[in-house]
C-alpha cells in the first residue's frame, strides 16, 4: 500500500520505476490496481537441481545417495531407482558430490519468472515471483533489480519482503535510503529491532512508518518517541482499505484518511530526506 501510494506521487515530478521484490508473495501489482496485461513475462533461473543417470547406479549406491541428502529430497523407490522431491531439494549439489562419479548432474532449471510493464500513472512496474516450492529468493531479487535498472528513472521505489532473510537483505543491497514499516505490537517492535541490526550494518539511512497505529496507541507512541527524528508518520487501521484494494483501486483514487496520512509521509520524504 504504502510503496504503490508513494510511487504514484513521486512520479507526478520524477522518473520513477516502481520494483516490487516479495519474490515470494508479490502484490505492488494488485495495490495499482493493474494485476494483469503484462508488457513482458520472461522465465528464468536462479537455482539448480540434479538429474539423475539411473544406468550408472546400483541399488546399494542409491540408498547411500539418499542418506547423504539432508534435506530429504532422494528416495529410493520401490522399483530400486533413485527418485527426486523437487519440492524439498535446495539445489545444494551435495548429491552430486557424494553419489558416485556420473550419476548426478546439477542443471539449471527455469524456476521463476520476472514481469514488466508501463502502468497507467506514467511509472513502469518490474516484479518477480518464485514459482511454488522453489529457492533462491535473494538470487531473485538481484534479477528483478538488475531488471529495474534498464528503465531510465531518477528514483527507484522497492517493494520489499518483511523480515530479515535472504529477500530483503538483497533488496537493501545498493539503496540510499530504508523506509521501514512496522505494527504496534511486542513482536513487531521486536521485528523492528532485528531488520535495524541489518540496516545499521550497512550504514543504511532510515525512517519509521508505523501502520495501523492505532490499534494500540499506547505501543505506537512509545515506538515514535523511541525513533525520535527517524519518525516518518502512522498510518491508521481502515477495513475500508481491504475493500479498496479488493476492487482493485489504488489508495490514491479514494477519499479514505489513510490517503491524507501516506501524502503527509510523502512531503515529508521529499522535504527532509536526500535519496
Amino acid at each position: 500500500m504504502l510503496v504503490s501510494t508513494l510511487a504514484m506521487l513521486f512520479a507526478k515530478n520524477q522518473k520513477v520505476v516502481a520494483v516490487d521484490c516479495d519474490a515470494d508473495a508479490p502484490n505492488l501489482a494488485i495495490w495499482l490496481g493493474e494485476p494483469e496485461n503484462w508488457k513482458e513475462v520472461k522465465k528464468i533461473s536462479v537455482s539448480e537441481k540434479p538429474i539423475i543417470n539411473q544406468n550408472k547406479l546400483t541399488k546399494k549406491e542409491a540408498k547411500q545417495c539418499v542418506k547423504k541428502c539432508r534435506f530429504n529430497a532422494l528416495l529410493f523407490t520401490a522399483q530400486g531407482k533413485l527418485k527426486l522431491n523437487p519440492f524439498f531439494c535446495e539445489g545444494c549439489g551435495a548429491c552430486e558430490v557424494f553419489c558416485p562419479k556420473g550419476v548426478v548432474k546439477m542443471k539449471p532449471v527455469k524456476n521463476g519468472e520476472i514481469r514488466t510493464k508501463n502502468t497507467k500513472y506514467n511509472f513502469p512496474l518490474v516484479s518477480g515471483q518464485l514459482f511454488p516450492g522453489e529457492t533462491g529468493s535473494g538470487k531473485m531479487v538481484d534479477q528483478i533489480k538488475a531488471e529495474a535498472e534498464k528503465f531510465n528513472h531518477d528514483l527507484m521505489l522497492i517493494d520489499s519482503a518483511p523480515g530479515t532473510g535472504c529477500p530483503v537483505i538483497a533488496s537493501l543491497r545498493g539503496s540510499n535510503f530504508v523506509v521501514l514499516v512496522i505494527e504496534p505490537t511486542p513482536s513487531g517492535f521486536s521485528d523492528l529491532k532485528r531488520v535495524l541490526k541489518v540496516v545499521n550494518h550497512f550504514n543504511f539511512p532510515w525512517g519509521l512508518v508505523i501502520n495501523k497505529w492505532d490499534i494500540n496507541k499506547e505501543l505506537s507512541n512509545r515506538m515514535e518517541k523511541w525513533s525520535g527524528n527517524k519518525f516518518i508518520g502512522k498510518i491508521s487501521y481502515d477495513k475500508q482499505i481491504f475493500k479498496a484494494i479488493a476492487n482493485l483501486k489504488p489508495i490514491l483514487e479514494t477519499n479514505l484518511k489513510v490517503k491524507t496520512e501516506i501524502t503527509t509521509i510523502y512531503n515529508k520524504l521529499k522535504n527532509n530526506f536526500e535519496f
